[in-house]
């Protein structure tokens, strides 16, 4: 018998002295036998389960199908708990908590008896922190996605989360819609267990996570509801059993090669463009230069090819039915569009995973001969407005506005949007250039995911369905129009977008990726030394060192003293 390689776990449990007993006999007590401390791989589950966080809610489920996988395979699945994000409940917004979450992950896997990881995600920012934080300890690691709720009805059509919410919504102010119809579709739209079942942000990072070969085939797509969801969370277990014996860790799959598959996957599929700031963040932690010039050189002339909300007409339960990333992916390569030899979790390439998959519906995964749009991907945007970078996701806006210059109409803050937006006297048409300040980072903080404002009524009222919007801040995955986010520097850090005011010209040019305010160095730099910094929202406590250590969203939005790879070295013992 090959004699087992002694593994990062047995420095707690290995030993026969005090230390040794402490560790083990505590452990004990929840009726673990003796060989399970023998030396075989202790996995550790990382669960993102909550009841406050609705689209992790069946994790409990999940988790027990890994453990038995991680059994099966002859491992010792221990679960752990950490930060649960969720999009719909927490305020002000989840992604306040995304570093926190990390800084959660990464101290429970390094301070604990762990050789390989299983991280159960979900909801928008489960997925980015529990990866950001594994990235930071380098263990073998894979990734177990929710899955996505089973397609939403209404009234004989199909209706996605978060897309019909924004479309909805916007017919009641328009009076298209009636409230009582429009509390009717609540209980349609959200109707199993599962993250958003549109490419919002939530499915968009489990696709990500495919691309980047972090997770089983099929990983994104299958619905949470389906019983091969479960199948896959059992694969996965004792897929990370097998890689903690291969020494399979981390850096060996989040390479460059891999971002870049993602990134073009992404634009394939009209991915959400909060992937951006995400997928920095995480290349960071591994050590991976990562930029938004990687975004538009790799993306830019990728098609979006796959036919869903917001972009499109269909959802996730179609896409799995009719290949999900697998065949996107053999889409992509066959074009030359991908790095073949990209390792995956399995240790198969991303090739060989997907070089056979089949296409099933070329309606909603659609051909290079007929993409949805030609040029999909994230655009992003430079000029004196953005002298950093700002992103707009063209598979989601109006082909006329994509070319505009309008009269600026600013709002100082979500609160002034919300006071003056639905004002009869407000100045404003809809050749205007709605913009929003101080929602960034810093600013509200948190980026909150307000960037795709609400059209005023009496726009709506006339027909105008989208109109150009601007701000520092997010917008939701599943939300549409032609709506330019993440501008940096943001307001709240005296970028230029603070010195906005009413009537001043803008022009946007997305084939020219510029961003432009009519307005002179001179009195730019006059506005500027009339601007003072807003007073942060709360002193004191965690957003205090959010906001004082927060990067920009071209930087990822990580904190400053997290960026990069601290490894999972055994700590000094406790006792």
């Amino acid at each position: 018998m090959t004699e087992r390689k002694k593994l990062r776990s047995q420095a707690w449990f290995g030993g026969h002295d005090k230390d040794g007993f402490i560790h083990r006999s505590w452990m004990r007590n929840q009726g673990h036998p003796s060989h399970m401390f023998d030396g075989r791989p202790v996995i550790g589950i990382c669960n993102t389960w909550s009841e406050l966080t609705p689209c992790n809610a069946h994790f409990r489920l999940l988790a027990e199908r890994v453990k038995r996988g991680v059994l099966e395979a002859g491992g010792f699945p221990l679960e752990f708990p950490v930060m649960s994000l969720g999009e719909t409940n927490l305020r002000p917004t989840a992604m306040l908590f995304r570093n926190l979450a990390s800084m959660d992950v990464e101290e429970s896997i390094r301070g604990n008896p762990i050789d390989g990881v299983v991280l159960l995600c979900g909801c928008d920012k489960t997925t980015p922190s529990l990866v950001m934080g594994a990235a930071s300890c380098n263990l073998p690691t894979i990734v177990v996605s929710g899955g996505p709720m089973l397609n939403g009805h209404y009234r004989g059509g199909l209706i996605g989360s978060g897309t019909a919410v924004w479309q909805f919504s916007e017919d009641v102010k328009a009076g298209k819609m009636s409230l009582e119809d429009f509390m009717d579709a609540e209980a349609c739209m959200s109707r199993s267990v599962g993250h958003c079942m549109t490419m919002g942000t939530a499915s968009t990072m489990a696709s990500m996570v495919e691309a980047l070969g972090l997770g089983l085939p099929q990983n994104a797509a299958i619905p949470a509801a389906d019983s091969r969801r479960n199948v896959l969370a059992h694969m996965a277990g004792r897929r990370i059993v097998e890689m903690v014996h291969e020494d399979l860790t981390l850096d060996k799959i989040m390479t460059k090669a891999n971002f870049e598959n993602a990134i073009r996957v992404n634009g394939a599929i009209g991915g959400s463009t909060n992937a951006v700031i995400h997928l920095i963040a995480m290349a960071g932690r591994i050590g991976v230069e990562l930029s938004l010039d990687d975004w538009d050189r790799l993306g830019r002339e990728v098609p979006t090819l796959v036919d869903l909300m917001p972009s499109g007409r269909f959802l996730m339960e179609d896409f799995y039915y009719a290949g999900g990333v697998p065949a996107v992916v053999r889409a992509l390569g066959e074009q030359g569009l991908l790095h073949k030899d990209a390792l995956t979790v399995n240790g198969r390439t991303l090739w060989e995973n997907c070089e056979s998959a089949k296409n099933w519906n070329e309606e909603v995964i659609r051909g290079f001969d007929r993409p949805l749009v030609e040029h999909g991907g994230v655009a992003v945007l430079r000029g004196n407005l953005a002298p950093d970078g700002a992103v707009l996701k063209p598979s989601a806006a109006s082909p006329h506005l994509m070319k505009h210059r309008g009269r600026a109409v600013v709002f100082s803050s979500i609160e002034d949007y919300h006071a003056r937006i639905e004002d009869p006297a407000l100045d404003i048409d809809e050749t205007c250039v709605m913009v929003l300040q101080n929602c960034g980072p810093k600013g509200y903080p948190g980026m909150a995911e307000v960037g795709n404002m609400g059209l005023p009524p009496k726009v709506l009222q006339k027909g105008i369905t989208d109109m150009v919007r601007i701000s520092d801040a997010r917008m939701s995955g599943t939300a549409y129009g032609t709506v330019v986010l993440h501008v940096c520097p943001e307001a709240a850090a005296g970028g230029p977008l603070a010195l906005v005011r009413d009537g001043d010209q803008i022009e946007l040019d997305v084939e020219a990726r510029t961003l432009h305010l009519h307005v002179s160095d001179a009195e730019l730099e006059r506005r500027r030394g009339e601007w003072t910094a807003p007073e942060p929202a709360m002193k004191g406590g965690y957003q205090s060192l959010y906001v004082e250590h927060v990067m920009q969203a071209d930087k990822g939005a990580d904190f400053d003293f997290l960026v990069g790879c601290r490894g999972a070295a055994v700590p000094r013992e406790s006792h």
